[in-house]
């Protein structure tokens, strides 16, 4: 579709509000993305403009971020960006809206330590399963197979028929 997606790198500029609603949770908090460039004439790197973006988050990421996310802390979001012009007290007011898509700590900045968050429909109880095996298996093992494997393999493949064989 037709949508503006963009990946935008900041600092969290407001602690988290989180609200469950009748749609799911949802979390909002404003980033800040300052420009850096390099003075010339002072040899040194010099902070430009401040953009601010409210950003919106849904469901589980809602609840991740309101569990991760603290003043502060360096920001990669990535999600649709929505600018939105409203009239308050007789002024115009523009503002840019992040719905986000996926947000991550920037780790180019400091270190992060991941946690898988609980699925709610896992049952606690239900034991551990095992790690399937990625390894092909060698054409000589496959030649010593039983011949019982071999016949419960072709049964289960499709038989095609010839063309005009009806």
């Amino acid at each position: 579709m037709n949508e503006t997606m963009v990946c935008v790198v900041g600092n969290v500029a407001t602690q988290p509000v989180y609200r469950e609603s009748p749609t799911g949770p949802t979390a909002r908090f404003r980033l800040a993305v300052t420009a850096r460039y390099l003075d010339r004439e002072k040899n040194a790197w010099t902070d430009g403009h401040t953009n601010f973006f409210t950003v919106w988050t849904r469901r589980t990421l809602a609840t991740n971020v309101a569990a991760s996310v603290a003043v502060g802390d360096p920001l990669v979001v990535q999600g649709r960006l929505k600018v939105r012009t409203e009239q308050r007290d007789g002024q115009g007011w523009l503002s840019a809206d992040l719905d986000a898509a996926a947000i991550g700590h920037d780790l180019s900045r400091g270190t992060s330590a991941f946690r898988r968050s609980a699925r709610p429909d896992v049952q606690t109880g239900a034991p551990p399963q095992s790690e399937p095996s990625w390894e092909t298996e060698p054409e000589t093992a496959a030649a010593g197979r039983p011949q019982e494997a071999e016949q419960t393999e072709s049964a289960a493949q499709p038989q095609l028929e010839p063309a005009g064989a009806t």
